[in-house]
């Protein structure tokens, strides 16, 4: 069976893709392995860029979005033990927020309700992509569904899942490097209100993030070495709130109470493609990054915006060629290796305790609070990428 184009991966950036390209009309097979609803219990917090925002504007999605989504009007930026630090306002640049947080559940839930409303796309739950093949003329995909063996071919096969189906496929690489730190994710619940601030604080053993995730509660993000974060899960509810007030300081009063706590292992990754003909990968499974900017999911979006750009402007004949496929990671490489650079800076310079690097930090937090054009760049590149 052939189909015009087909996404592997019904999560944000997949369902993403499907909808700006079907509201030109194209027809969209998606392939999702979870079953339908799987994912909209799922708390998970996403920071998204203001950047984000619209182009779910674009699709239509965002108004369901905005009662259950937290702003970020400020992000304040400290490094434990130092006077330095840095705050940007989202005033200062002429925008109604800098972010938003909400959950992985929430957006997954409106993007699949907006694809149920487009006639042109085929969204398949509990499809588990086998193998992925590419010829000079087209790539085909053999999934499982419901215990069936299907085979789709394309001009363009999508890969939008993350990389679980990478591994096999003849002409694709990933340089990955391996930082040796974990990040835990948790909410917490404080004391005083957030008033819509995010707070990103370095420290000797790593960087943390609090995103404000309701009225007084803030998702966490705290990464360092595994040796670090590993005996966090096991400290009782009280110990736990005490170290992280430690690490965190008073600007939000005591920390009454935290949620389940998880772990996984960060890494920094960029896909290498080789001679990959009617074959794109987008999202985590092209790039993954260390969660200290949350640059990876609006890179991802920003990812699925070009490359919807690219497939509507190109000839029929031309789906998938190797021109076209050029052209889009042209137009992706600024904002990508922007980001991978920018991450794997901060990680860097902000998760040592090197003699003499600290006061560095300290007097360059300083400065960066002072210097508006290099802050109105940074807000630009969070926002909107390149």
């Amino acid at each position: 069976m052939s189909e015009a184009i087909i996404i592997v991966g019904g999560g944000p950036v997949g369902a993403t893709l499907a909808l700006l390209l079907a509201k030109q009309g194209m027809v969209i097979t998606v392939l999702e392995a979870r079953k339908q609803g799987a994912a909209y219990s799922e708390s998970r917090a996403l920071a998204l860029s203001y950047g984000s925002r619209r182009i779910l504007e674009k699709l239509g999605v965002w108004d369901a979005l905005a009662t259950s989504a937290t702003a970020i009007n400020t992000i304040h930026v400290s490094q434990k033990g130092s006077i330095g630090r840095s705050q940007l306002h989202a005033r200062d640049y002429q925008q109604e927020a800098l972010g938003y947080v909400l959950s992985y559940g929430a957006l997954s839930e409106a993007l699949d309700h907006a694809l149920r409303q487009q006639s042109t796309v085929n969204l398949i739950f509990e499809a588990s992509a086998e193998t992925i093949n590419h010829t000079e003329n087209h790539a085909s995909v053999t999934y499982r569904h419901h215990g069936e063996l299907l085979t789709l071919d394309s001009a363009l096969v999508v890969l939008a899942d993350g990389g679980r189906s990478l591994d096999e496929i003849v002409g694709l690489t990933k340089e990955t490097k391996e930082y040796g730190h974990d990040a835990l994710i948790t909410k917490v619940r404080a004391e005083l209100p957030h008033n819509n601030i995010a707070y990103e604080r370095f420290t000797a053993n790593g960087p943390m993030a609090l995103l404000p995730n309701g009225e007084r509660d803030f998702s966490l993000v705290w990464t360092g070495k595994k040796e670090y974060i590993s005996p966090l899960l096991t400290l009782s509810d009280a110990e736990f709130l005490a170290q992280f007030h430690q690490q965190f300081g008073d600007r939000v009063g005591q920390f009454l109470s935290v949620e389940k706590r998880m772990t996984f292992p960060l890494k920094l990754s960029q896909l290498k493609t080789l001679d990959v003909a009617h074959l794109v990968v987008i999202g985590n499974a092209a790039q993954t990054m260390h969660p200290v900017a949350g640059q990876g999911f609006n890179v991802g979006l920003r990812d699925a915006e070009s490359l919807a750009q690219c497939i509507v402007s190109s000839a029929v004949a031309t789906l998938g060629s190797a021109q076209m496929l050029a052209t889009y990671q042209a137009s992706r490489k600024s904002d990508t290796k922007g980001g991978l650079l920018f991450t794997d800076f901060l990680v860097n310079i902000f998760s040592n305790d090197i003699v003499g690097v600290s006061g560095l930090r300290s007097a360059g937090l300083g400065l960066f609070d002072v210097i508006k054009p290099i802050k109105k760049h940074l807000v630009k590149k969070m926002s909107f990428g390149k």
